[in-house]
């Protein structure tokens, strides 16, 4: 591990970064490889989030990192066009525009304003 301290903005950051071994690097490759080799084992997880969703649309709009929700700019019913924002997710003191994916109708909006989020949560669903 080597540790580094990073300023932003005037606040100094500790952080620590694990070094990784030249012979482990090899071992991670092969466990790429067969995601890779079967593309089909990808579509499977797809269908598994709107399930779990029940009812709701079959396209999710997923949080592209952690942070907190600060508007929603979209409603339910909602006829959308690939790249429209949907929604505002602040992380790290930014403003983040999370977009729809493809042209759709919104099918939920699956937060609310004040929501604190995680990397790759359902945020909302298209149909």
């Amino acid at each position: 591990m080597k540790n580094y301290r990073i300023t932003v903005n005037g606040t100094a950051y500790d952080v620590a970064v694990e070094e990784i071994e030249a012979g482990s690097v090899p071992a991670a490759a092969p466990a790429a490889a067969p995601k890779a080799a079967a593309p089909k084992a990808a579509p499977a997880p797809a269908p598994a989030a709107p399930a779990a969703s029940a009812g709701a649309g079959s396209i999710s709009v997923t949080a592209p990192m952690p942070g907190k929700i600060l508007a929603v700019k979209a409603a339910v019913g909602q006829a959308v066009k690939k790249g429209d924002v949907v929604l505002i997710l602040e992380a790290m003191k930014m403003e983040n525009e999370v977009v729809a994916p493809e042209d759709g109708t919104i099918a939920s909006i699956d937060v609310t304003v004040g929501t604190a989020v995680e990397s790759g949560d359902t945020l909302a669903t298209l149909n």
